[in-house]
This record gives structure tokens, C-alpha cells and sequence, in this order.
């Protein structure tokens, strides 16, 4: 276990680091899983071990800072933010194990995971790649293969939403965000060689049984990213709304993990190895928790606990942002669908919710319409939300629930 010694840290770019640290284990976690990539694994541990240092740094500063009982009351919600995101790191990393020391899951359950536009990549530069020594700015990856780098690893250090001017060294592992062929060309550049392939499905006959088992792990996993992006957002924007579909959202997942353990329990051997039948339980075990996670951030809202300013201040600088975007009447978001803002050049973002007349519209599909004077829920680069808001013609923040 990693020794910790206390230093004073700002607790804003804690908190930032710690809510970027979730979202991006997640994501990793799963991606891990669908390609039975161990490098990927690898990182979400990486991102679980300075989880808890960053938790045991920030622990220390709330105590200090808290010099009466009224500004206790403040700062116990951020204690527990802070603890639920470090424990969606954790279940992060439980579902990262499955890869690295479980023997995986079933085939028909790996390839069940969406083809996706977009996918992550991780590489270590070398030493005589071009990217060594070089500016992000001067590179333009996000230009020349739609690739945004999203995190840089450096001696154990992690930063998120490294800047333009930021330079990269040999020995630094990027974690970037893109298209097929993007990723293609950017891990070839980095290390020298093409992104590995994954294994090859077997030709073992797929059941409808194993059919829905693995229809179940994707609603899982689904469940799981939703939940977290629209409890940071219930924080946010101290919305009651948001805060109690992730409540239902997580009753939803005790229940599909209920269906998958009873699932498992009755497989027979023709489905995968006792290893992997067990990385399914894992699975749904780790899913379902990170979901109680977000439960925790959320009854935050419910109890009306008022987080203190530093809070919406950590989730506007983070590297995936929580913001509102207000649909003006003739803009250029009336009339275009969720795929389309979600396929909007310079905004890379993901539609969470939508509130309009009938009230909220959850996790909305690709083709739902969005209409003048609705209010959009969206995670994404801050750049991006802010482009965003421009095409709407949305001049500030504002939610009426």
C-alpha cells in the first residue's frame, strides 16, 4: 500500500481531479472489459491508488477549514462527494481486476458492447516518436485525426484537460478520445506500432440465454455512466429532479444485477470458464456499485445540503464538465436531434437529460428532437458546452425544474 504523507493541496483542483478520476475509470473500466485490453486496466488502477491519496489529502483540509458548526454543515457534503467519487473509482478498478487477474468474461459478453463511434486509446510515447518533446498545440491531433487527448499520465502524476501549451516527453502515457482510424494513427505515432487487436470471437453457438445475459451487462454498464454523469449534474445544479432518477436508476441495477447473478448461477459449461462466469458476477456486482456511488452524491441533494461555492467552481474546470445548455426558439439547436449535438464538430458532448414541458427526458435517444425552450443536461469538455450554448443561443446558465 502506498505510504501517504500529508501536503497542503488546493482543494478545488482536488476535487476537480478526483471528479475527472471517476468519470474517466469508468470509462476505461468498460472499455477494458470490451476489448480485454490490460493496458487499460492497468490505468484505472493507476487512477484508484491516486484516488486515495487525493481522498486522504482533501479529508484533511475540509477538517482543518472547518472552524464552526455552520461551516461543518457545509462541508460534510463535500466529505461525502469526495468519498463517492474515490468509490466509483474503486468499482471502477474491481471491473479493470476482471481483466487483469479474472480471465475476462464470456465472448458473446465481450462483443455485446457497442460498436461506438468513439473510442480510447492509450499509448506510452517513445522515445524517438515524433509526439516527444512536441506542444499539443503545435501537434493538433484533435485537428488532424479528431482525437482529443483527455489525460496524461507522468511519474505517477495524472493531469486532465492538458492545455495547448502543454508539452509532452517521452515515457508520458496519453489517454485520448476519437474515432477508429484516429486512434490508429495516434497510438502508430506514439509507440510505433498499430493498435493490438483484440482476440477474435470463438465459434461457439450463442443461446438466447447468453443473448440476453449480455443485453443485461450493457444496460449495466449504461445504468452505471448515467448514473454518475447525472448525479455530478444533480450537485450541480442542486436539482431534487436529477437526484431521484439516480435513485431509481439505482434500484433499476440492483435488479438487472439480481437477473445476471441468477443468470450465472444456472449457466452451464458451454457458455465460458469458471473464470470468466465468475468475472460476470464481478461485473455486475462492481456495476450496481458504482451506481450506489452515485446514490451518496445525490441523497446530498435530497437532504439539502448546500455545497459550498468550490464545488460548482471544480466541476466548471473539470476536463469533462456538467453544464445546461437553453434551446432558443429558431436557433440551430431547434429541431436537431441528440445524435446531431452529440455529432457537433468542437463539442464532443453527451446529452444526459432533457427538460422541457413534459418534465425530464433521461438518457434520450439518438433520434429525440430537441424544441425551443427546452433545457439540455450535457457532459463534455467545457469548450464544447460552451459552443454549445452558442448555437443555442444561450447566454448564461439557468434550469427551471
Amino acid at each position: 500500500m502506498r505510504e501517504i504523507t500529508y501536503e497542503p493541496r488546493n482543494v478545488r483542483d482536488s476535487l476537480v481531479e478526483l471528479k475527472d478520476s471517476s468519470e474517466l475509470a469508468v470509462d476505461l473500466a468498460y472499455s477494458a472489459v470490451r476489448g480485454d485490453d490490460a493496458s487499460l486496466a492497468d490505468e484505472v488502477l493507476e487512477l484508484e491508488s491516486r484516488a486515495n491519496y487525493l481522498q486522504y489529502h482533501v479529508r484533511i483540509a475540509l477538517m482543518l477549514a472547518a472552524k464552526r458548526a455552520e461551516e461543518a454543515k457545509q462541508l460534510v457534503g463535500l466529505f461525502q462527494v469526495t468519498a463517492s467519487a474515490v468509490r466509483i473509482t474503486e468499482a471502477a478498478a474491481d471491473i479493470a481486476r476482471i481483466v487483469r487477474d479474472d480471465g475476462g468474461v464470456p465472448d458473446a459478453v465481450e462483443y455485446a458492447f457497442p460498436d461506438a463511434d468513439e473510442r480510447l486509446v492509450r499509448a506510452t510515447i517513445a522515445a524517438d516518436s515524433d509526439l516527444a518533446g512536441a506542444r499539443l498545440r503545435d501537434l493538433e491531433l484533435d485537428l488532424e485525426t479528431g482525437v482529443r487527448l483527455i489525460a496524461i499520465r507522468r511519474e505517477g502524476e495524472w493531469s486532465f484537460a492538458p492545455k495547448g501549451d502543454d508539452r509532452l516527453t517521452a515515457g508520458d502515457v496519453i489517454v485520448g478520445r476519437g474515432p477508429r482510424e484516429g486512434i490508429e494513427v495516434v497510438h502508430r505515432r506514439a509507440t510505433g506500432e498499430p493498435v493490438p487487436a483484440p482476440a477474435p470471437p470463438s465459434d461457439r453457438a450463442e443461446s438466447e440465454a447468453i443473448a440476453r445475459a449480455a443485453e443485461t451487462v450493457v444496460d449495466l454498464k449504461d445504468m452505471a455512466e448515467l448514473t454518475v454523469g447525472l448525479a455530478y449534474g444533480a450537485a450541480r445544479l442542486d436539482s431534487d429532479d436529477l437526484a431521484r432518477e439516480v435513485l431509481a436508476l439505482e434500484d433499476e441495477s440492483n435488479d438487472h444485477k439480481t437477473r445476471l447473478e441468477t443468470w450465472v448461477i444456472e449457466a452451464d459449461d458451454e457458455v465460458g470458464s469458471a473464470a470468466q462466469l465468475r468475472g460476470l458476477l464481478h461485473l455486475a456486482a462492481a456495476s450496481a456499485e458504482i451506481c450506489d456511488a452515485a446514490v451518496d452524491i445525490a441523497e446530498v441533494v435530497l437532504r439539502e445540503v448546500k455545497l459550498p461555492p468550490v464545488f460548482g467552481a471544480a466541476l466548471e474546470d473539470s476536463e469533462e464538465g456538467i453544464g445546461v445548455v437553453a434551446v432558443g426558439s429558431g436557433s440551430g439547436l431547434d429541431g436537431a436531434t441528440v445524435a446531431d449535438l452529440e455529432l457537433e464538430e468542437g463539442a464532443g458532448v453527451i446529452v444526459l437529460a432533457i427538460h422541457g414541458g413534459d418534465g425530464w427526458t433521461f438518457d434520450p435517444p439518438a433520434d429525440r428532437v430537441c424544441a425551443a425552450g427546452e433545457t439540455l443536461l450535457v457532459r463534455g469538455p467545457p469548450v464544447g458546452i460552451d459552443h454549445l450554448r452558442e448555437i443555442g443561443g444561450d447566454e448564461g446558465e439557468s434550469l427551471s425544474p
